[in-house]
């Protein structure tokens, strides 16, 4: 699984004139999924996450995760997190999950981050759909992360 993840001071999905998901202050998650991948692999991402010290504290040090700051999550499915572009000028998607496992192990993601920060506070756009995302960064404040499994 790979995470790109933003701080936001607010965030939101639209597909077609529909809003799918909005937040306000808190992190949006590029989420994609690969061959391989796993259900384990989304309790410890979502466990990480919600760990993560991101947020200022009072004397602006990045110090404070995502409870502490009282915040929430918007989710976006992402495969192309799994983009090849090291041949020819067009991308593969070979290592992108199929749709039918990235779709459970996106919902399992979610699932986990609803029960360690409660599911009022999580937000997602929708998988497999054309979505356009607005965000505001904060910071900016941008994180990577690969496979912690």
């Amino acid at each position: 699984m790979r995470l790109l993840i933003q701080r936001v001071a607010n965030a939101r999905v639209l597909v077609g004139e529909e809003v799918t998901g909005s937040i306000a202050q808190g992190l949006l998650i590029f989420l994609g999924v690969g061959e391989g991948d796993t259900e384990i692999m989304c309790d410890e991402l979502a466990s990480r996450v919600t760990k993560m010290r991101i947020f200022n504290d009072d004397m602006g040090k990045m110090n404070l995760d995502i409870g502490q700051k009282n915040g929430s999550i918007l989710v976006v499915s992402q495969f192309t997190l799994f983009a090849d572009t090291h041949k020819g000028n067009r991308p593969s998607f070979i290592a992108a999950a199929k749709p039918e496992i990235a779709n459970k192990l996106y919902r399992k993601f979610i699932e986990v981050l609803g029960i360690l920060l409660g599911h009022e506070r999580i937000a997602e756009g929708r998988f497999g759909a054309n979505m356009n995302v607005e965000l505001s960064n904060d910071g900016p404040v941008t994180i990577w992360v690969d496979n912690c499994c």
